[in-house]
C-alpha cells in the first residue's frame, strides 16, 4: 500500500536516485547537500511517497513567513498519471495553509512541459509580471 510520510535519513539514497532518474539534479546542485540543508529547516515539509519500501515520489516545501515554495516534486515514471503528484502538492498546500502561508511560488524549468501542465491543472498561474533572478552564495561540489 502506498503511503506518504516525512523524509527519514534512511531514504536519502533512494531519493537522490529518484531525482537523478527524473532529471531533477543539475551539476551545480549537490542533491545530498540540498537534503542535508532541508533536514535542519522545516523538515516536516519534506515528504516522500513510498510503496513496498521503495520511494516513488518526493516533494519539498518551504515557508519564509511571506511566501511558500515547492521544490523537488518528483514521481517515478512507472507511477505517473495516478494522482500522486497532485496528492503530494495538496498535502504540502495544506501544511503551508496551516502555517498561515497566503501564496506559493515555484519554479519550473522551461523544458519541463509535463509538470507545467500539472501545475496549471492544480490552479497555479504563470506569473508574467515577474522575472527570476538567482545568485549562488555557496558552491556545491559533488
Amino acid at each position: 500500500m502506498r503511503k506518504i510520510r516525512c523524509f527519514h535519513d534512511r531514504d536519502e539514497d533512494q531519493v537522490v536516485e529518484l531525482w537523478e532518474k527524473t532529471n531533477l539534479t543539475r551539476p551545480w546542485n549537490n542533491p545530498r547537500l540540498d537534503i542535508n540543508r532541508k533536514r535542519v529547516m522545516q523538515d516536516d515539509l519534506f515528504l516522500v511517497a513510498e510503496l513496498n519500501n521503495k520511494i516513488i515520489g518526493t516533494i519539498m516545501g518551504g515557508y519564509d513567513g511571506h511566501r511558500g515554495v515547492i521544490n523537488y516534486l518528483a514521481v517515478d515514471q512507472d507511477y505517473r498519471l495516478q494522482g500522486l503528484a497532485s496528492e503530494l502538492v495538496s498535502i504540502v498546500e495544506e501544511k503551508l495553509k496551516y502555517l498561515g502561508c497566503p501564496k506559493i511560488n515555484l519554479l519550473v524549468r522551461r523544458d519541463n512541459i509535463e509538470v507545467e501542465q500539472l501545475y496549471k491543472k492544480l490552479d497555479f498561474q504563470k506569473q508574467e509580471d515577474v522575472s527570476v533572478f538567482g545568485k549562488r552564495l555557496i558552491l556545491d561540489n559533488k
